[in-house]
């Protein structure tokens, strides 16, 4: 039995990676199967962290209320702890990040799902077929075929897995990975707190040798703890009920005043395949990487994969970048996701010390430091895209600056102030300091149009034209370093600037040529 069509994209998967690109790729028209082994939701918690760049990320999927109203942002510090209650280290992550959403916020993974399953499926062109397992792949010259367990044969000009860390789509693709042998077992309890209260600090770390523990928010109205597994204690005797009840006893949790959702030992890995695509067949999330919690970036990494492989495949399916283009997905995002796994490791090598010498001596290191992330912990660089569609130097070097996340800052047009990508909506964006009209050749002007930039004329004060640049936060930036134009990618991130208008015609040539 064949398929009776070819849709643009199978998605074997749909946890939040496989749901995002289901939304990025369906609001672009693309005709989107999904196919999901599982006949229900799974209703327990597991992810519970999501970063300000993730709040963008959802915010260019269009549910940033939806998912605002299931979040409890962080209001102060992040905590590491000794024994005795001194902190060894306070890491600030109140307030608004530089992508205009908070710092860091919690929430409740199958409410997060719901939200997002809501607005996929809302879409004319994704279907969701539930409780439809992939057995097999067979790839042709221009499709892929997939055999499913309900028989309904599948047909798609593209598939990704998104399907887990028992990836079927990796098995198929034979991806070998690189694995760093960082295992550590963890019991994870999250729990139902019946009162409602503070919790200061809302998440921190207990550095305590005897057994280290996390102490997190699970969202609005839930609390998670996680417990170290010892020596000498096994699996089984760890992941009971019993023991966690014995566990939470000394935090003041038990049954008269908490409800346990679920308990569960995880072993934390680190791991990441070698290869993202193989022929019409992509990886995404858990499929393609697998991290330690520390640096809270497992499932924030899967949905920036998602961002970048949807912008991309998107030109793909419409005709304006080759398919070639999808070999720096993989490129990209793997450098990436190493960066997000050693800072895991280095934070989890801090955290799970079990020996007393070992954590009295970094304990005296850490206090000494007063606590000052900056001088106690593993010194780390943002990460920075230095390989793929980026602005490239004469010598073919990546140019200066290029491969950053850009922030995002309000501005004002027509008496509406919103942040920028209210105004501009998923693709390139390319501000100008003042009126672009004579800065863009016709030859130019469509390309930007071909790829669905938008062009924003940045102005310091509110005119009858242009977007009034309300916080200060571009024009002063572009002054200081004279760029007057830059471009910036679908994905956030800074493809290229310019000082003057030949630059920025060569900027924009580069740019085609990236795609193409």
């Amino acid at each position: 039995m064949t398929a009776n069509k070819i849709h643009d994209v199978a998605i074997v998967g749909f946890g939040p990676v496989g749901q995002l690109l289901a939304i990025l790729l369906g609001r672009r028209g693309h005709d989107v199967l999904v196919l999901e082994r599982w006949p229900q939701p799974y209703d327990k918690p597991r992810a519970v962290h999501f970063d300000h760049e993730i709040g963008r990320v959802f915010q260019a999927a269009g549910v940033s209320d939806e998912v605002m109203a299931i979040t409890d942002p962080v209001p102060d510090f992040y905590e590491w702890r000794n024994r005795d209650g001194t902190p060894l280290v306070r890491i600030d992550w109140s307030g608004i990040g530089e992508s205009g959403w908070p710092t860091a916020n919690f929430f409740s993974q199958p409410e997060l799902e719901r939200v997002l399953a809501k607005a996929a499926e809302a879409l004319p062109t994704v279907s969701v077929r539930r409780g439809a397992e992939v057995g097999d792949l067979s790839e042709h010259p221009d499709h892929v075929e997939l055999t499913t367990t309900d028989g309904a044969p599948v047909a798609a000009r593209w598939v990704i897995g998104a399907d887990g860390a028992n990836s079927l789509v990796r098995r198929h693709m034979s991806a070998a990975a690189t694995d760093l042998g960082f295992f550590f077992d963890w019991l994870i309890v999250d729990t139902v707190p019946h009162e409602r209260r503070t919790w200061s600090p809302m998440n921190w770390q207990l550095c305590d040798p005897a057994r280290p523990t996390t102490i997190v928010s699970g969202g609005p109205g839930r609390r998670r703890w996680e417990f170290m597994r010892l020596p000498g204690e096994t699996i089984a005797e760890l992941d009971t009920v019993d023991t966690a009840w014995r566990l939470l006893e000394p935090w003041g949790r038990h049954p008269g005043n908490t409800t346990i959702e679920r308990h569960t030992v995880y072993t934390f890995q680190a791991r990441w395949v070698d290869t993202w695509r193989s022929g019409r067949l992509l990886l995404a999330g858990d499929a393609a990487h697998l991290m330690p919690p520390f640096a809270g970036q497992g499932m924030c990494s899967g949905l920036r994969d998602a961002l970048n492989l949807a912008w991309k495949l998107d030109l793909v399916l419409r005709g304006t970048a080759s398919a070639a283009l999808l070999d720096t997905y993989g490129t990209e995002r793997g450098a990436h996701v190493r960066h997000a796994i050693d800072m895991s490791i280095a934070l989890g090598e801090v955290i799970c010390v079990l020996d007393e010498d070992v954590a009295a001596q970094r304990d005296r290191r850490m206090i000494a430091g007063g606590a000052d992330p900056a001088r106690v912990l593993p010194a780390g660089a943002p990460p920075v895209l230095v390989d793929g569609v980026l602005q490239r130097l004469p010598d073919g070097r990546t140019a200066p600056s290029v491969g950053h996340l850009t922030p995002q800052y309000r501005l004002c047009r027509d008496g509406t102030t919103a942040l920028l990508d209210t105004f501009t909506g998923f693709g390139f964006t390319v501000l100008v300091d003042g009126p672009a009209t004579d800065l863009l050749a016709p030859e130019h002007r469509r390309f930007l149009d071909e790829i669905d930039a938008t062009v924003i004329e940045l102005t310091p004060e509110p005119t009858d034209h242009g977007y009034a640049d309300v916080e200060n936060g571009y024009l002063p930036h572009m002054r200081e370093h004279r760029h007057l134009a830059a471009i910036i990618r679908p994905d956030f991130y800074l493809f290229g600037a310019a000082h003057d208008a030949a630059e920025l015609a060569d900027l924009i040539d580069q740019l085609r040529d990236r795609l193409r």
